[in-house]
């Protein structure tokens, strides 16, 4: 039970990132998500079979014996046609920055409650609740702020990088993915460090 119920706030959270991409891109002037009924909290047109249940369950497995373990996972991601933003120098990196600040957000919102309303403290079942969705969201918030594609830090990255480094763009779009599976396999433990010190500041205690 409590696997499904971290997956379930894993996939929540998700879909709240890739509907503020869509949202975003829609109100830079792309309709392309829109259009596509993708601007919806409704989590079926969103899942991906593989990121939205696979690795999340194995991921999240440790947890549920006691150890520290690196939770990701993502949905599939919404259609959008840089072409049509009004803003062409600045847009791709805005709707990137969107998904993340979506989930600091609701981090925050959860974090700030766990610290000063009450009526969540006298609750052991809220302050689970809230820590996982605070811990989780700022997962990913980091982990896709990483400038390596596919991930949002990328398209950040790219848009303020020079054309004198053209082929390092041209390299870390070949070899990004074997970049980011060195980092979930050999680095866990500092993401997880990361995450923690953010959850502490926010929150007023430790996650782990």
């Amino acid at each position: 039970m409590e696997l499904i119920f971290l997956v379930i706030i894993l996939i929540f959270s998700i879909v709240l990132h890739e509907v503020s991409h869509g949202t975003m891109a829609n109100y830079l002037g792309d309709p392309t998500a829109k259009n596509s009924g993708r601007l919806t909290l409704n989590p079926i047109p969103h899942l991906d079979f593989l990121g939205s249940f696979i690795v999340p369950l194995i991921m999240m497995t440790p947890a549920i014996f006691g150890a520290r373990t690196f939770i990701f996972g993502w949905a599939k991601p919404v259609p959008i046609n840089p072409h049509n933003f009004r803003d062409q120098k600045y847009g791709e990196a805005k709707v990137a920055i969107a998904g993340p600040l979506a989930n600091f957000s609701l981090a925050l919102v959860f974090g700030l409650s766990l610290r000063f309303l009450p009526v969540v403290l006298v609750h052991s079942g809220l302050i689970y609740l809230f820590s996982y969705i605070v811990y989780i969201n700022i997962i990913l918030a980091i982990f896709n702020l990483l400038p390596i594609p596919p991930l949002d830090g990328s398209h950040i990255l790219f848009t303020f990088l020079s054309k004198k480094l053209e082929n390092f763009k041209i390299f870390i779009y070949q070899y990004g993915i074997f970049i980011l599976l060195f980092i979930i396999f050999f680095f866990p433990g500092q993401i997880n460090l990361v995450a923690n010190s953010i959850f502490h500041f926010i929150v007023g205690f430790s996650f782990f």
